[in-house]
């Protein structure tokens, strides 16, 4: 049977399950990926497990999030990853190193393997030929102990890549068109698929941009080829041994199957606040703008800077705008100085940042009040910024530099300049100073955890309840992100390592009053939410499942979740239910008392049941789209108490 290339890094690593689309599989990760807004919390459930050391073939724990240090809290933490990273034999990259996902392309990452990350971007190194995926962080800790992964085998989603890209338009505008096309639910239960012959002229990054945002789609993954354009990129970085030739057989056949003439695209950009509202630049050329930035994740390569450089070199940005540079990786940073390019960057009037996610998760540069800021960054979302009203276009670093000079938005076409032909340096750094490697498990056993101040151990959960008689306490619509469950930024990632203190923040962006309402709530027996379709979208931080379950979250009944925050329900013991029939979203209110009767025994028989409405005389027919594993862990109040419980019956 003629396999395409998701189909053959699936069956490689199949250990559980039938490869049907929305069947449950578990997968072998060969590979993992932390970073400091999710791994402390892992490095804790690695503690509690009593893991020794770790299974897998490279695991890395990445400080890219976290890096400003206006007190103790993350500074500690480092030091608390640093001594976990050594503990349990997994790689430790430094504050400065750079951002997770472009560092792992960097240096450890192989085209056929497995790639399991604590972080919804990780899908980006699916560039590398590899099957990368995000989750949530138990999930990773789960892997890392030599667990497999378990998700719903996806539908594949095969994209015809045909022509070449014209002037002006880079691989942010394919991404950026798809969207346009589908808006975020568009990839849900897929792994999208390139191929075709418009590949040849994408490098390694570009295809790093395009993987990246897979995520904003709601893809399960992204998926290329390892062909000879991964190969170069491997030789570059001293690491051709790694290199496999991985491609569709002849004849593959694909789930569902588009195709996209990159002759066609323009320059694109989502408006405010979603990924998938995109736009024509030209449509809305000569709005003002009071920040244009370049960097993160969906544009971390060198052309991705050195692009902006050319176009602002020898001139000056408007006045009154803030230029915004964010380096990925000190490699690239490094690259860009010896080039040049960061010259000319200052000169035009660019303010230059420390490697790292920065500003895209609204840590720094965070726009004014009332202010457009076009980003290169792959989110939107309402107060991810770091402003709680901001109004942020997604774009690429073409439209970011043309709209730094004219103070607004512009197509870049428009700009009376040659386009810049970017090449990358012959010799590339190789710069692996702040990645710490693995110690061996004789030297690790020796390592003692360093916890200061602001860690908390994570409190124990009960199982659930046979009964439960709860209040909706939030109803939202459609699309609501992790971002507005709980905020990244400044003022709230310091706790990630602290669940009551990061629960203070949960909700606050929807209802200021939820958690003082969740804490009563949590006193008697919990209580509900209710959405709309997409529920749960965007980053894999599971303290967005955490945090409510600790102020009493026992139900969610929404039209639909997004995957990876559905995962976290379920791991955190959150029913996850959904609704038959969508018109009974609109019968219910806030305030509405949601009552659930013989729960653990229906659950175990029934994939649909009934929920009644207290003093409304109305039943709502609800389905639970479980595996018998999610029931069992469900039923035992969350993953931690279903590992424990099975050491227990193992001793």
């Amino acid at each position: 049977m003629a396999l395409n290339v998701t189909q053959k890094l699936i069956q490689d690593h199949l250990v559980a399950g039938q490869m049907t689309p929305g069947e449950e599989i578990g997968l072998k990760i060969d590979q993992t990926l932390t970073q400091d807004a999710t791994g402390t919390m892992v490095m804790l459930e690695l503690e509690a497990m009593g893991l020794d050391h770790a299974k897998t073939e490279a695991s890395a724990q990445y400080v890219d999030h976290n890096v400003i240090q206006v007190d103790n809290k993350n500074p500690d933490d480092h030091l608390f990853l640093q001594s976990a990273s050594r503990r349990f034999g997994i790689h430790y990259s430094r504050p400065g190193n750079g951002v997770s996902h472009p560092v792992h392309m960097q240096r450890l990452a192989q085209p056929g393997k497995t790639l399991l990350g604590a972080d919804s971007h990780t899908c980006a190194n699916g560039c590398m030929g590899m099957l990368a995926m995000g989750a949530g962080g138990i999930d990773v800790a789960m892997a890392i102990a030599g667990e497999p992964f378990y998700v719903k085998m996806p539908k594949v989603w095969g994209i015809e890549v045909t022509g070449d890209l014209p002037d002006w338009v880079s691989a942010k505008d394919i991404i950026l068109e798809l969207l346009r096309r589908h808006d975020v639910k568009g990839g849900v239960g897929r792994v999208i698929e390139y191929y075709g012959p418009g590949l040849n002229s994408l490098s390694a990054m570009d295809r790093h941009v395009i993987a990246n945002m897979g995520a904003e789609l709601g893809a399960t993954g992204t998926v290329f080829p390892s062909d000879n354009e991964i190969k170069r990129f491997l030789k570059e970085q001293e690491r051709e041994d790694d290199w496999i030739e991985l491609k569709a057989d002849k004849g593959a056949t694909y789930d569902l199957h588009e195709e996209l003439n990159l002759s066609e695209l323009e320059p694109l950009i989502a408006k405010p606040s979603s990924p998938g509202n995109v736009v024509p630049v030209k449509d809305i050329a000569g709005t003002p703008i009071y920040q244009s930035y370049v960097g993160s994740s969906a544009n971390p390569g060198y052309r991705d800077f050195a692009v902006a450089a050319e176009i602002v070199k020898n001139k000056q940005i408007a006045n009154g705008i803030s230029f915004d540079i964010n380096p990925t990786s000190r490699q690239v940073l490094t690259d860009l100085v010896k080039e040049g390019h960061i010259g000319s960057l200052l000169q035009a009037g660019a303010r230059l940042h420390q490697a790292g996610c920065n500003g895209c998760i609204g840590m720094g540069q965070a726009p004014a009040t009332g202010r457009n800021s076009l980003r290169t960054t792959p989110r939107n979302f309402p107060g991810r910024s770091g402003t709680k009203e901001d109004s942020v276009f997604l774009c690429s670093p073409e439209t970011a530099a043309a709209s730094a000079l004219t103070g607004e938005i512009t197509d870049p076409r428009t700009l009376e300049i040659d386009y810049p032909n970017i090449q990358d340096p012959k010799k590339p750094t190789i710069d692996i100073n702040l990645l710490e490697k693995p110690l061996s498990l004789e030297e690790a056993r020796e390592i003692e955890l360093y916890k200061g101040p602001n860690i908390a151990s994570i409190p124990e959960m009960d199982q659930l309840p046979d009964q439960l008689e709860v209040p909706i306490l939030l109803k939202m619509g459609d699309n609501i992100s992790t971002d507005e469950i709980l905020a990244g930024g400044a003022r709230v990632l310091p706790f990630r390592s602290n669940l009551p203190e990061i629960s203070k923040f949960a909700f606050e962006i929807i209802d200021e009053s939820y958690y003082d309402r969740g804490m009563k709530s949590r006193d008697q027996s919990g209580h509900a939410i209710v959405a709309g379709f997409n529920y749960g979208q965007g980053s894999s931080r599971e303290h967005a499942a955490l945090a409510p379950r600790h102020l009493g979250l026992r139900v969610a009944l929404v039209k639909d979740f997004a995957r990876i925050h559905w995962q976290n329900l379920v791991n955190f013991g959150i029913l996850p239910i959904t609704f038959v029939q969508e018109k009974d979203y609109d019968s219910l209110e806030q305030g509405d008392v949601l009552l659930l009767s013989d729960l653990r025994k229906t659950i175990q028989q029934a994939k649909e049941f009934t929920v009644e409405v207290k003093g409304k005389n109305k039943r709502i027919p609800v389905q639970l789209a479980l595996s018998g594993r999610q029931i069992d862990m469900m039923l035992k109040g969350g993953l931690i108490n279903w590992v424990k419980d099975r050491q227990k019956n193992q001793v």
